[in-house]
């Protein structure tokens, strides 16, 4: 199969359902097990983030941190999947932000993706991009001129992890993961000058 990233050669790695990417190092499900419209939703409905939770807002902490020291008070941002109650808002408002927010299943206002953003959060989101090519080429072109995107996932290190047993696989609905090489990649994909990478906060700057 072809990275749907880069869409570079891939090998089979885990049983037939996982494959890497020879050049991007990224792992990514097989299609054919791509779970669809509503069953993907099922597993979304499950979960039961609270906004107002501290233990839910500290986990966010490092996006909602990032932002807070980096982008101006007077700009405006958008969370990206942001499901039905999105606790990097919560905390972004609470200091006198301004972020929309925009989720496929549960606040599609499609207008939201014409327009331009400060700054983009997304935090375990880009784990479940089936396409993550065409993803990214969304998220970079509702950015603004030296904007940023701000990334929360579990970033894998095959170096100091056995893919078979690494938890965030299981997933059904997680089918792109990444490591640090990937982001290197989307940083020369799509043209962002930056790219850091820590622990699970992934920065990129156009």
């Amino acid at each position: 199969m072809k990275c749907p990233l880069c869409n570079s050669k891939s090998t089979l790695i885990f049983k037939d359902s996982h494959y890497r990417c020879d050049n991007c190092l990224a792992y990514f499900k097989d299609s054919n097990l791509y779970l669809i419209g509503q069953d993907e939703k099922k597993i979304y409905d499950q979960h039961k983030n609270d906004a107002n939770d501290i233990r839910y807002q500290d986990f966010l902490s490092p996006i909602t941190n990032a932002v807070l020291k980096e982008i101006p008070k007077n700009s405006i941002g958008l969370d990206f999947g942001c499901g039905t109650n999105s606790a990097i808002i919560k905390v972004l408002e609470d200091n006198n932000y301004n972020c929309l927010g925009y989720d496929i299943f549960y606040k599609d206002d499609k207008e939201l993706l014409d327009m331009k953003y400060d700054y983009i959060t997304s935090s375990e989101v880009i784990e479940h991009f089936y396409n993550p090519k065409k993803e990214f080429e969304l998220l970079v072109s509702m950015l603004k001129p030296n904007g940023a995107l701000y990334l929360m996932t579990d970033v894998f290190d095959e170096n100091k992890k056995d893919f078979s047993t690494w938890y965030y696989k299981n997933d059904p609905t997680h089918v792109f993961m990444y490591q640090n090489k990937t982001f290197d990649v989307i940083k020369e994909l799509f043209g962002f000058k930056k790219v850091v990478v820590h622990n699970r906060l992934i920065k990129l700057y156009l």
